[in-house]
């Protein structure tokens, strides 16, 4: 055997192993669930709206909403409207709304919190177009 050859024999034999050692059958696990994934993409699923006459369809009030994001600590991220608006979608996805039309956000004064806004909003359930909504 040359020595050309014997070195290659010899990084093959050196890597198979490595190899081999990289398709194990490896386990996952994860603390996401199902439910925890629908209600994180629950408010893509309720619509905004600036005012009623943007309605379509038939709609029915459900009820008044509200979200808002905490700045916990001054060396984090200061508190978000659009964090503040998704969790008022998310509340009123789970008033089985799937529109909202948000009346204000304002910074509030808390002691829990270096900075916060809270955003308003009222929760509709629009049907189908020209369709009455069960009441």
């Amino acid at each position: 055997m040359t020595k050309q050859l014997t070195t290659q024999v010899l990084a093959l034999l050196m890597v198979i192993p490595m190899l081999a050692s990289c398709t194990g059958n490896y386990a996952f696990e994860s603390n996401v669930k199902p439910d925890n994934a629908t209600e994180y993409f629950s408010a893509s699923k309720v619509k905004i709206f600036n005012d009623e006459s943007e309605f379509m369809s038939s709609f029915k009030y459900v009820g008044l909403v509200e979200g808002d994001d905490c700045q916990k600590e001054q060396h984090l991220a200061p508190p978000d409207v659009v964090n503040a608006r998704t969790q008022a979608r998310q509340a009123a996805y789970k008033q089985l709304a799937n529109a909202v039309i948000f009346t204000s956000c304002v910074d509030i004064e808390t002691k829990h919190c270096v900075a916060q806004v809270v955003c308003y909003g009222k929760a509709y359930q629009l049907g189908a177009p020209h369709e009455p909504i069960e009441q």
